[in-house]
């Protein structure tokens, strides 16, 4: 007797706008974060005390350098989330770049702008 497996090759369109809901969320929470690491980056620029004084001390430098390397992470992500989007558009979302199948839900879930299964993760995939 033949037993048919359907192997899925893709996320249904019903499960891509749910999806594509979940990284609009988190898009638009990471655009709100990278604006609150500007604003306290221009905060820093514009203070009136630390340019009177000359307050530009190794703390101020150091709260600079950490707000930009956090402000650079979350644009990094923007751009993940974007492209995430596109891949959604293009009915490509949640297919491991490296072995080519579909990516678990719950990865998804989890890391939705994820392009790698966890194996492919595990072992190095690129």
């Amino acid at each position: 007797m033949l037993i048919a497996t359907h192997i899925r090759t893709r996320y249904s369109d019903a499960e891509l706008e749910e999806f594509r809901g979940i990284i609009v969320e988190k898009l638009e929470a990471a655009h709100l974060q990278l604006r609150f690491y500007m604003r306290q980056l221009t905060e820093l620029a514009d203070n009136e005390d630390a340019k009177i004084k000359n307050l530009d001390d190794a703390v101020g430098s150091t709260e600079r350098e950490y707000l930009s390397t956090l402000a650079v992470r979350q644009r990094s992500l923007i751009q993940h989330l974007e492209n995430a989007l596109i891949r959604i558009q293009n009915k490509a979302y949640g297919i491991c770049r490296a072995t080519g199948k579909l990516i678990a839900r719950e990865r998804l879930l989890a890391v939705p702008h994820a392009t790698l299964s966890v194996d492919a993760k595990r072992t190095g995939a690129s």
